[in-house]
């Protein structure tokens, strides 16, 4: 349950009067009033588009408002640049992290607040206390670049408590962290809350912010809808505001009295017999079947996407006793991804930002690339008709909203891009597909439409595999459930024998 609010302070830290900000002469956010004050949680929430990261941008530096005012402690500013939000108390940890891949975690850390004749021994030993003070196990002198997405994360987390801002935002904090890390994460924002600071929280997670927050503000489209109490409001509520209607079933779930977990599951597919990685996976064994949605669910670090990995040929097992793979009782061992992909295996990222997608290439470009790849003989030219012919079978397909196919991937919603990024998979027509947080970072009506497509292909006869961090989309998705640990699958659970604390004491135990 949520802490009592704290008595808050009568003059805000951070306030946004008016604020709009134009782009294009279109509108991302128009009038907004929006405050933040000391020792409170106030979280921002909206579906993709609604103007929330544009606000925190500004209220961070990284943008100017085109009209309206920002204050801090009352007093009108003006911020050219995130520096300038920093030297007023201001820090923001962005949903894409902003470090420097070439530098160390501690020397990011630090990065702009440098001290003279310092050594990177005492650096590590500073970064190493603040981690560990956080529960953050990330090693100081390791590069950025050889960091997860969920470890960068944790080093932009620590690069904000480390500043000692008065208010720190953080956008989408929870969306790369396991269930045990945002535990963590939630103890360190009632810290920081009792310390004074003000927290703004962007989250899709409708849960946490309820969970965490004090207050509680939609946006949609841009504009402001309600600021309210959190304790006053439910995830049905926030819902309806967010999207002007009810979505009555966030997860879509056969019944079980139907096609659900009752029904005989097709031919085995897939067997992974004893496959090692290194320390990563270590004999890790289970199989898949036709037309089930097998869930994996572990904590970061568990193997659970570096099986996925050598699965579909982008990781390689250990060539001495490194198991083995088998699809349709036949050996395999791919040493790159097309070879997986030829033979029906699609596995769609867990970050589509740095590895899902072409974000300087339009839609249709995009889509086009993920059916090439399943050919054996790329057409001759370009092929603009079948081009066209491909982009519009899968935006109508999943519904990707866009102003035009020509659109770039990088300008789309979080959702949309998601989508593409399936999208590209699909096209492949692959037979077994693999997602890898599929809704990481999309909002709620995303993920009803994402949840459907999955459920989809398995109604087709496909096996599907979802490996998510968050439990209740494992549990409501899944006809079978799987729990790694230590690079091994230590658990078993058919879709309605398992609960959260199954799962997680698998996990950790």
């Amino acid at each position: 349950m949520r802490e009592a609010s704290q008595s808050l302070a009568a003059k805000p830290l951070v306030a946004v009067e008016e604020g709009s900000k134009l782009y294009g002469g279109i509108h991302a956010i128009e009038k907004l009033n929006f405050d933040i004050r000391s020792g409170e949680v106030h979280s921002i929430v909206g579906e993709n588009g609604a103007g929330k990261s544009t606000l925190c941008k500004a209220i961070a530096g990284a943008i100017r408002l085109s009209s309206g005012r920002l204050l801090v402690d009352g007093t009108e500013v003006r911020f050219d640049r995130p520096v300038d939000a920093l030297a007023a108390g201001i820090a923001m940890v962005y949903q894409e992290t902003s470090l420097v891949p070439t530098m160390t975690v501690a020397q990011n850390i630090e990065l702009g607040i440098e001290r003279l004749f310092d050594t990177a021994n005492r650096r590590n030993i500073r970064a190493q206390q603040l981690l560990q003070s956080l529960n953050f196990h990330v090693e100081p002198n390791l590069p950025v670049s050889a960091l997860g997405t969920a470890k960068r994360q944790m080093v932009e987390i620590a690069r904000a408590v480390y500043l000692n801002a008065r208010v720190i935002i953080f956008d989408e904090p929870t969306a790369s962290l396991t269930p045990e890390e945002i535990i963590h994460f939630f103890h360190l924002i009632r810290d920081l809350r009792a310390r004074g600071v003000g927290i703004v929280f962007i989250s899709h997670a409708l849960e946490e912010a309820l969970r965490i927050s004090d207050r509680i503000t939609v946006l949609r489209d841009g504009k402001h809808v309600i600021t309210e109490e959190a304790k006053d409001l439910t995830r049905d509520m926030l819902i309806k505001h967010m999207v002007g209607r009810s979505i009555a079933q966030t997860h879509y779930r056969r019944d079980a009295g139907n096609a659900g977990a009752s029904r005989a599951r097709g031919r085995k597919v897939l067997s992974i017999e004893n496959v090692t990685m290194g320390a990563t996976v270590r004999n890790m064994s289970f199989s898949l079947f036709e037309g089930e949605v097998l869930g994996i669910a572990g904590l970061i670090g568990s193997g659970r996407t570096e099986i996925a990995r050598i699965v579909a040929g982008s990781l390689k097992r250990d060539f001495f006793n490194g198991g083995m793979i088998y699809l349709h009782n036949k050996p395999v061992n791919y040493r790159v991804p097309k070879q997986a992909i030829r033979d029906g295996i699609a596995y769609i990222t867990e970050d589509r930002k740095i590895d899902g997608f072409y974000e300087t290439m339009d839609i249709a470009d995009n889509l086009f690339l993920g059916e090439l790849a399943a050919r054996r003989r790329p057409p001759i030219g370009y092929a603009r008709k079948e081009r066209e012919s491909v982009a519009a079978r899968w935006i109508k397909a999943l519904r990707i909203a866009a102003l035009n196919r020509n659109a770039r991937v990088i300008e789309l919603s979080g959702g949309n891009q998601q989508k593409v990024v399936i999208g590209k998979s699909l096209a492949q027509n692959p037979s077994i597909v693999i997602f890898d947080e599929p809704t990481r970072g999309v909002d709620v009506g995303a993920i009803a439409e994402i949840h459907q497509i999955i459920r989809r292909l398995s109604d087709e006869g496909k096996a599907v595999v979802v490996i998510s961090s968050y439990l209740p989309e494992i549990l409501s998705i899944s006809d079978r459930i799987l729990v790694a640990r230590a690079g091994r699958i230590v658990a078993e659970f058919p879709a309605d024998k398992a609960t959260e604390q199954k799962i997680m004491y698998a996990a950790i135990h």
